[in-house]
């Protein structure tokens, strides 16, 4: 089967790389600039019509095409019989915190990055409520994790999800100290070379400098996307 996987160095777009090479399907990459706003034309909107990334159309299916990450996540696991478990309650679990993630800590790290970072105008109640409330869904993933090694029994989409977020947590301002369970997984999952692999898909991307300051470049490109180029 071969895939079409269009895609952004995000942490939506990076879930459906790692899962692809985790399930060592076959895929290419189409990348989308996010800058120029290459997700609005009329081309991809046929693909998927909110005009976000990722979004991946399966050959090996008629061309059947499959939009938001989570769906995408779900659609491969099902495919191909992996990372979801093998009995109902096990799909359910990862199910369960599949959505905490999509419904959860996604939403709530997304509008933390919106507020400390591209924001052209600093509004602190904004910054502490989606920071606090990042930080109180990573305490729930660190309970899950002192018992578990990985969120739904074996490793599954719904680590990947989670993964793809809680990794640029200093991107979004939210402190993880005293999180040992959390942090723990992060670095496990982190050295996983399917991991390392889907990371680097299109492109690496690193969001801070060796000295944790903003890259430019990317608050710019973040900027662009939200509100637009300024005008000259």
């Amino acid at each position: 089967m071969s895939i079409t996987l269009y895609t952004s160095p995000t942490p939506n777009g990076v879930k459906v790389s790692i899962a692809l090479e985790e399930l060592q399907m076959d895929y290419k990459v189409h990348a989308i600039d996010l800058g120029s706003l290459e997700q609005k034309q009329d081309w991809y909107l046929k693909i998927n019509p909110n005009g976000r990334i990722p979004a991946i159309v399966d050959h090996g299916n008629n061309d059947f095409a499959v939009f938001e990450s989570g769906a995408i996540l779900h659609y491969l696991a099902k495919r191909t019989g992996k990372l979801m478990g093998s009995s109902l309650e096990q799909e359910s679990e990862v199910m369960q915190w599949l959505m905490f993630q999509m419904g959860g800590v996604g939403p709530m790290m997304g509008q933390a990055n919106v507020f400390y970072r591209y924001a052209p105008e600093k509004i602190q109640y904004a910054i502490d409520r989606y920071q606090k409330e990042s930080r109180r869904l990573f305490e729930v993933l660190n309970a899950r994790l002192a018992d578990h090694e990985f969120l739904a029994g074996d490793y599954s989409i719904a680590d990947i999800a989670h993964f793809s977020w809680v990794r640029i947590y200093s991107w979004s301002g939210v402190d993880v100290s005293g999180l040992n369970h959390l942090t723990r997984w992060l670095a496990q999952i982190a050295d996983r070379p399917a991991v390392k692999r889907g990371l680097a898909v299109p492109v690496a991307k690193e969001y801070v400098d060796d000295k944790n300051v903003a890259k430019d470049a990317v608050v710019k490109a973040a900027q662009n996307m939200l509100v637009g180029s300024p005008k000259t």
